[in-house]
């Protein structure tokens, strides 16, 4: 599907400023949607916005369907009558330039508990009434997650509270367990169950109010979904895992030039031909719930719909291994028979196939261009921007890449070199002036990162693959956002013709 020539930031909202230890759906992100429309942008890309587990990443959530609730804004809880106004009167001293996410989890779940709590002595009865009518049209994934987070929680002292290792009734959801356990954590599962109304609530408020002001979101899914999640737990038939319920193959890929034992990621993979027996009906409801939360979705290691690194998961590495046909063109049709137009974007880097840029094509679905990988090396490469075709996003960088001043400062001469002769710049604003060639690129769509706006250093980089600990912590200050940066967008913006043309009456 092919989108209209625009440009937008890639920020993700634990990102926002804000006095509460992470960014949230307040005011601040508000303020964000009002920079992007003085800066004619007309997307906001975001990472995957779901409850994140191990490592704090985005990518390893613990359900593809729930929201994260350490996103849902004090503040509005309070404007819309959900806490007392005491309740945010004073609050820790949380750092203001990064995520600590130990004391930011317990303050917000506190908050949330307190929040819940306030509700059900004092709710209004239009609270109530929208509260239940959520229950009821999210049942087919609520329950299950609510539940899910429920005894992860009561069981976290064993293992993590990973969901294989519960007792084995509950782990293997029999019915009189799925009964008794609803029953003996009631209080939990209706504090995760609000939790997830006031985080789409809040949300989808936010959405709504960036779409009318011609701002669209970019959401994001990974392909795979963690091994310790509702998902998994609810749906084991759909994975390759053995009796214990522990996964018998895991996703990864192989060694490359970057990593000599590539990449072990840890999920399990689907059965996708019981997927296809049942007309992928999991994934069709994954997908509507990304249109819900976005307006285009971003698929994470899209090669993998093609074929896939299946790694045994006795194996400490991802050196042993194969490649496995994936769904292929099947998925993406049933897809359309069932949801319509797919405005996906396809996370195409890598080693990537003649059959996969087929499968692309065949769909018409965006492929990824990043600028830092275009320079050194060969002089033809596919990230120059002279060798792009239309139907392209053009990253400067993402949230796995070093920020572009930090990317510069460690480049070889070589590349150095290349890209200011490219350019014809002499590299003293490197930033912006890989923003401004990915604008002036005939990339249908361009993005920037928030940390390349502001000129910022690797001390900003959101995340470095393969790494955990101390990642997706990032934030900005109101400070950082200087009055210069949304004419100076706006300007690049107006210049290479990415401002859309409102549709005449």
């Amino acid at each position: 599907m092919r989108f209209k020539r625009a440009a937008g930031v890639l920020l993700h909202p634990t990102s926002l400023p804000g006095r509460y230890g992470i960014g949230d759906f307040g005011p601040a992100a508000y303020r964000f949607v009002d920079f992007l429309v003085e800066a004619k942008q007309s997307y906001w890309q975001t990472l995957p916005l779901g409850p994140t587990g191990y490592g704090d990443s985005p990518y390893q959530s613990f359900s593809a369907f729930a929201g994260n609730p350490l996103l849902i804004s004090p503040d509005t809880l309070v404007e819309e009558g959900y806490l007392p106004p005491e309740a945010i009167a004073a609050v820790p001293p949380f750092l203001a330039d990064s995520v600590d996410y130990g004391p930011v989890i317990a303050y917000k779940m506190a908050l949330l508990r307190q929040a819940h709590d306030y509700y059900l002595a004092a709710g209004a009865a239009v609270q109530q009434t929208e509260f239940t009518e959520f229950c009821r049209i999210s049942a087919y994934w609520l329950d299950d997650y609510a539940l899910f987070m429920a005894l992860k929680n009561r069981f976290m002292a064993q293992a993590g509270g990973v969901w294989n290792t519960w007792p084995r009734p509950i782990a293997t959801r029999r019915p009189e367990a799925m009964a008794e356990w609803q029953e003996k954590l009631a209080d939990d599962v209706s504090l995760h169950k609000f939790s997830q109304f006031l985080f789409f609530k809040q949300w989808l408020a936010l959405k709504q109010y960036a779409n009318e002001r011609g701002v669209q979101i970019i959401g994001d899914i990974p392909i795979f979904v963690a091994f310790d999640s509702a998902d998994v737990w609810a749906h084991p038939d759909l994975y390759y895992l053995d009796e214990d319920g522990s996964p018998t193959f895991i996703a990864g890929v192989p060694p490359d030039y970057f990593s000599e034992t590539g990449q072990r990621w840890g999920n399990p993979l689907y059965r996708w031909d019981r997927m296809k027996a049942n007309r992928y009906t999991w994934w069709a409801a994954r997908l509507r719930m990304c249109f819900t939360q976005a307006d285009i979705v971003r698929i994470d290691h899209f090669r993998g719909f093609e074929a896939y690194w299946q790694i045994p998961a006795a194996e400490p590495t991802a050196v042993v291994g194969q490649w496995v046909p994936g769904p292929g063109a099947d998925f993406f049709r049933e897809m359309q028979r069932q949801l319509g137009d797919l405005p996906l974007i396809a996370e195409d880097l890598g080693v990537i196939t003649p059959e996969v840029e087929a499968l692309r094509d065949e769909f018409d679905f965006p492929g990824m261009k990043i600028l830092q990988f275009a320079f050194g090396g060969e002089r033809n490469s596919q990230f120059l921007p002279h060798n792009f075709a239309h139907n392209c996003v053009c990253y400067v960088g993402t949230h796995d890449n070093e920020t572009a001043v930090g990317w510069y400062e460690n480049a070889s001469e070589d590349e150095r070199d290349h890209i200011r002769r490219y350019i014809g710049v002499d590299g003293h604003d490197i930033a912006w002036d890989m923003t401004r060639l990915a604008w002036m690129s005939v990339a249908d769509t361009a993005v920037a990162t928030m940390q390349d706006l502001l000129r910022l250093g690797n001390e900003a980089r959101m995340n470095f693959p393969g790494k955990v600990g101390g990642y997706w912590r990032w934030r900005y200050t109101e400070e950082m956002l200087a009055d210069w940066i949304a004419p100076r967008l706006r300007e690049l913006t107006e210049l290479y013709g990415r401002v859309p043309l409102k549709p005449t009456a």
